[in-house]
């Protein structure tokens, strides 16, 4: 049996107040021609749909027509997508009677109840069934009222418990779909900027890969990066578009998973989706940073460092050459010391004169009219709140 591994859609993301719209159509037009092409047996999305708990109309409208797309595919190809923890459980799980006519199964929250399992899709191929069990993203509190016990759950015990409870048989060939952030023993999944806000410090959040490594494959979302963690078989898939300038070294793909029979495990392939837009960083002076544009990579998103001594609104020069810069930042003698003299710098600054001397020092040039309204807006805010 063959069958696509997808996760983290984000679909509704801004980079940096970028509407990434016209390049999520893309990307996802792009695996409609791949699953055309290949003829998985099954579509796994793993989680994290949305970007936001509550989608705009947009949003919606790009993953309604997704799904359009899939479900007119002949012949029928099962769709298999659980809700992560960008997900609202309620929103995603609209139509969920309509969507399984069209052979799309979507599962948004574990079992409630001690009559609920976990939902489970048998799909059959020459070797027999395939057990796919669908494991949303899953918090300690969502299944305290299963367990007989006054203490407190951590992720791993929930996670643990949610599965034992299927008394799985795992004589036959069986598939987790999961949502979470997955350790194996002392090593961690490779993170970037875009996700560290939703991982827990500490790791409290994490749940061991000893509880999943029964199944014949893992498909599991929530870590932008394709990787694997402890065993083969249990495999992060990665976005399908860069979400951050730390994701600039990806190579975004849908994993291709090939499972034989049982003795013979699961073998993977990465196909790779590369949209018509990247996002990349460039260094160097402002002549150098220049000479580096061209017409076919003006479009990026890109995050610029200029090393020059002395810029006067360097932003105005290179809006000329790039149209969609992120950031720019500098990074010369002054700024460095700047930064090396921050333990000792002068206490008696207020905050906003602290804020707009850094901000000068980093963009060599000082905040707009606009930029001081806003700084002063946070400022009150935090002030309110103290």
């Amino acid at each position: 049996m063959r069958f696509f591994h997808l996760s983290d859609l984000h679909i509704g993301k801004l980079l940096n107040s970028y509407n990434l719209k016209d390049m999520q159509i893309d990307v996802l037009d792009k695996t409609i021609e791949l699953i055309k092409e290949y003829r998985p047996d099954a579509i796994i999305i793993a989680g994290d749909v949305y970007d936001k708990s509550v989608p705009s109309a947009e949003a919606y409208e790009i993953f309604d027509d997704y799904l359009t797309k899939l479900s007119k595919i002949e012949p029928s190809i099962p769709v298999l997508i659980i809700a992560g923890n960008h997900d609202n459980a309620q929103r995603l799980a609209y139509a969920k009677s309509f969507f399984k006519m069209h052979n799309i199964h979507v599962s948004v929250m574990p079992p409630q109840t001690k009559e609920e399992h976990l939902e489970k899709i048998t799909l059959h191929d020459e070797y027999g069934a395939v057990n796919f069990y669908l494991l949303p993203f899953t918090k300690p509190s969502y299944v305290r009222n299963l367990v007989d016990c006054n203490e407190p759950l951590t992720y791993n015990q929930a996670v643990e418990y949610l599965i034992k409870r299927e008394n799985i048989d795992y004589s036959e060939r069986n598939v987790l779909i999961a949502h979470q952030f997955f350790i194996a023993g002392d090593s961690s999944p490779e993170k970037c900027d875009s996700e560290l806000a939703y991982i827990s410090v500490g790791g409290v959040d994490s749940v061991d890969t000893k509880c999943v490594e029964n199944f014949d494959y893992v498909a599991l979302g929530h870590i932008h990066g394709p990787q694997k963690i402890g065993k083969d078989y249990i495999r992060y898939s990665g976005t399908l578009l860069k979400y951050s300038v730390s994701e600039e070294r990806h190579n975004k793909s849908i994993t291709m998973v090939t499972l034989n029979e049982k003795e013979n495990g699961a073998s993977y392939e990465l196909i790779p989706v590369k949209s018509f837009r990247d996002v990349r960083s460039v260094k160097g002076t402002i002549d150098e940073v220049i000479k580096m544009a061209n017409e076919d990579n003006r479009d990026d998103y890109v995050s610029i460092t200029l090393t020059d001594e002395h810029l006067f609104r360097p932003k105005d020069i290179l809006d000329e050459y790039y149209n969609n810069i992120l950031e720019v930042r500098v990074d010369n003698q002054r700024t460095r010391k700047k930064l090396e003299d921050v333990e000792i710098s002068d206490t008696s600054l207020t905050p906003y004169e602290a804020f707009t001397e850094f901000y000068q020092e980093m963009n060599g040039q000082p905040m707009s009219e606009e930029e001081e309204k806003v700084f002063n807006e946070i400022l009150l805010k935090i002030q309110e709140e103290v």
